[in-house]
């Protein structure tokens, strides 16, 4: 009976009249910011105006994920609708060859090819501006990319991303001018679309708030004379910085009369607890297995069909493709393994979620389970962590999320049947060898 209610209370927010023309798509995808640093997550000093605005035209769901707390494995889930250890982009980058660092790595022919094999892998996946190429979309990326030439590779039909390894290419290149340098980019392509009247898909993913924390000076000042640290500063007025990009790129979807009929689409790639003492991320956030790297709000606007409000129910960034190609085809593709958050039926009846978190050097790249370090998952309000040996030593963690939102107490000790039932549900979602 709660379930049906629940169901039935979300149904209100969510149903609402379909229209026959399919919808353009904005997908943005923030870089490296904390699930908890926006206005509309309560955050008591970072100024997000814009995205508050958002958050009150759409859905929020305060309660969403990613797969990994690493940016390349996470960005390729959103394109796909697949997990890492299914499209087998696991880690940022190949095996760095013995006694060189990244950059030297670059100028490696072993370490170069690899680069290009795991561009080969990505590409038997199939990915949203593919799918939409089909039914008359044209599809823009700017921002992080990072498998090689966004066209040829990802099937956008246009990119700033080259991908040449012998110009830069690595995870983004040319795209990674986006927001820090302007937008025009996009503007001329939204212009292009509403002359040419063609649906559009636009994959915004700017390397913002994502170190290195360079904001403007007038944001910078503004945050110094709130905290003692001045890297925090920086942090959070490249968080305000970020936002005023998110201002101008929604205020020409309006200028241009496109938003009408925008599926508008928010979330970060993963986490970021800033440290106060250095440039660096403290612990528990980016690349870790816990939520402050992993957990991360998902907005999604879409007038007249997603009526404003709030969900405390999970939410992953798996759902995004599936979500995406039910607006425009009212079906997924089979392979996909997220849900259609669009659906209140089906968003109301789940209660469970999975992810996994990686190296940030693939020890092979063709085999995840070898670049493996965490299998997670949640269960309503449980949350499990299980170490992979014999990559990783360690014993299981678990977490009470709706007591305990930082993970400070590990009660796997007090709760084993807990402990065993949830890695059972881990073992029949993916079991690695």
């Amino acid at each position: 009976m709660l379930r049906y209610l629940s169901a039935l209370a979300f149904t209100l927010v969510l149903a609402l009249p379909l229209q026959a023309a399919p919808p353009n798509v904005l997908l943005i995808v923030g870089d490296d910011q904390g699930w908890t640093d926006y206005g509309f997550m309560g955050h008591k000093q970072i100024k997000t105006p814009h995205l508050d605005k958002l958050a009150r035209e759409g859905i929020v769901f305060k309660r969403g994920y990613v797969p990994s707390s690493l940016c390349r494995p996470s960005l390729a889930t959103m394109i796909t609708g697949l997990y890492p250890h299914q499209h087998k982009i696991t880690s940022n980058d190949p095996p760095l060859p013995k006694g060189l660092k990244g950059g030297q790595a670059m100028k490696d022919p072993g370490y170069l090819k690899l680069r290009a094999e795991m561009v080969s892998i990505f590409e038997k996946s199939p990915t949203i501006p593919k799918m939409l190429e089909k039914e008359g979309f044209i599809s823009l990326q700017v921002g992080k990319w990072w498998e090689g030439n966004a066209c040829r590779c990802g099937g956008f039909t246009e990119g700033m991303t080259h991908g040449d390894t012998a110009k830069g290419g690595r995870h983004g290149d040319e795209g990674l001018k986006i927001g820090r340098q302007g937008l025009q980019p996009v503007f001329d392509f939204l212009d292009k679309a509403k002359k040419d009247n063609k649906p559009f898909f636009v994959w915004y993913a700017p390397m913002m708030p994502h170190s290195p924390h360079t904001p403007p000076a007038r944001l910078f000042n503004k945050y110094k004379e709130k905290t003692k640290s001045e890297f925090v500063a920086k942090y959070w007025a490249m968080c305000e910085w970020f936002d005023e990009t998110v201002g101008d790129l929604l205020a020409k979807l309006e200028k241009n009369g496109q938003a009408e009929n925008t599926l508008v689409i928010y979330l970060h790639d993963n986490g970021w607890i800033q440290d106060e003492k250095s440039a660096a991320y403290a612990p528990k956030s980016k690349r870790s297995q816990y939520d402050g790297g992993l957990r991360t709000p998902i907005i999604i606007k879409w007038p007249g069909h997603v009526k404003p409000g709030e969900s405390d129910k999970l939410a992953h960034s798996i759902d995004l493709a599936p979500t995406i190609m039910h607006a425009v085809l009212g079906k997924q593709a089979k392979a996909m393994e997220g849900i259609n958050l669009l659906d209140p039926h089906w968003v109301a009846s789940r209660d469970t979620i999975f992810g996994e978190v990686f190296e940030h050097n693939a020890v092979d790249i063709n085999k995840p389970s070898a670049n493996l370090q965490y299998r997670w998952v949640i269960d309503g309000h449980w949350k499990l962590i299980v170490p992979h040996e014999p990559n990783v030593k360690g014993k299981p963690e678990l977490y009470d999320l709706s007591k305990d939102a930082t993970e400070k107490e590990n009660l796997a000790a007090k709760h084993p049947d807990k402990v065993t039932d949830l890695t059972k549900k881990l073992d029949a979602w993916w079991k690695p060898e």
